[in-house]
């Protein structure tokens, strides 16, 4: 489950700057049925449950493809290329019109924008988030320089 390690890389990469952010989405698989407050609650008590809370921000759930497509992913989806060419098998899973090649493929795509709000990278949704974690430490590096994260990544050791 991402979750934990969406936490874990929020609370590592937070004060380097990291802001993540999750927008629920019930367009793959009616996964997200619920109101925003049951999305919360389903988080604490069922997946992943155990109490768990996100220490990042969760929007209202909205749609991430199609007609209704929130624009914020209308902007993303336009700046990065697709994360590949296959949207597996969408027969009764998928739930929006139009399908394109550059939508959403599922829960958990990530995007890194850069503090000037220009999307630099988008990951497909089963990209492991430690994959993730190094590319977003290798953007920083680019950012703000070399000695910064190699004193982050001593104290981690």
């Amino acid at each position: 489950m991402q979750y934990h390690e969406l936490n874990a890389l929020q609370e590592e990469l937070g004060s380097n700057g990291l802001v993540i952010l999750g927008f629920p989405c019930n367009q793959f698989g009616l996964q997200e049925p619920g109101s925003n407050e049951e999305i919360l609650l389903g988080l604490k008590y069922v997946r992943p449950g155990n109490g768990f809370t996100p220490n990042f921000r969760l929007f209202e759930k909205g749609d991430v493809n199609g007609k209704k497509e929130q624009k914020v992913f209308t902007f993303l989806k336009n700046s990065c290329p697709p994360v590949g060419e296959d949207l597996g098998k969408p027969l009764n899973r998928l739930f929006w019109d139009d399908v394109k090649i550059h939508d959403i493929k599922w829960n958990f795509e990530k995007f890194l924008v850069g503090p000037d709000g220009r999307p630099v990278k988008r990951w497909h949704p089963r990209t492991e988030v430690s994959e993730v974690r190094k590319d977003v430490i290798t953007y920083m590096k680019s950012l703000s320089g070399l000695e910064r994260i190699l004193r982050m990544e001593r104290q981690q050791q």
